[in-house]
């Protein structure tokens, strides 16, 4: 029937009492995803023990070759970082948070703010001498995504690189302090 709707407001009003349950933004960081899992046989004091002392990456990390500064929030690091195929870089990221055993995380700004990166090693405990190690970055910002996709299998080679050489020293430190391997791998 032609003019029915005529009379009806044209947005909503609620009622008396009405309130819309929007949820909030999800907090923390968001974007693209590159990340590499493994598993190490040795505990989390090890693994964290080789994550926290920068200077020593020089030694061990084919991503970092070099790394400078104190892992404390706030404060700027300065890393060299080596991609398979691309020149050295050096990159100059800021520690959000850090958890002694459990995760180092910072913050790096590239091009002006247009590529926002949030980078990640964590580590989860399993056992007393067993753990898994997350090694990643979400990349954000406008053009976080393009950065993917142009050099996100070099990324994901390098943490794998990292985390095979984490594991390798983990484990070798692990036994040389008298530790046994909770598995036969």
């Amino acid at each position: 029937m032609p003019g029915l709707n005529q009379n009806r407001p044209k947005t909503f009003t609620p009622a008396a009492g009405f309130t819309f349950n929007i949820a909030p933004k999800a907090a923390g960081p968001s974007g693209v995803r590159v990340e590499h899992r493994i598993g190490v046989q040795a505990p989390a004091e090890v693994i964290w023990d080789l994550i926290y002392d920068l200077e020593g990456w020089a030694d061990w990390n084919p991503l970092y070759v070099k790394a400078e500064g104190q892992v404390r929030i706030g404060a700027e690091l300065s890393l060299t970082m080596v991609l398979e195929g691309e020149a050295p870089q050096v990159i100059k990221p800021v520690v959000l948070e850090w958890v002694p055993n459990d995760q180092l995380h910072w913050k790096l700004r590239m091009m002006g703010g247009l590529v926002n990166n949030t980078r990640f090693i964590e580590i989860e405990i399993l056992d007393v001498a067993s753990c898994i190690v997350s090694n990643g970055e979400l990349f954000g910002g406008m053009l976080g995504p393009r950065v993917v996709k142009r050099i996100g299998r070099k990324v994901h080679h390098g943490f794998q690189a990292m985390n095979e050489a984490l594991k390798a020293q983990a484990e070798a430190r692990w036994r040389a302090q008298g530790g046994a391997p909770t598995s036969a791998t």
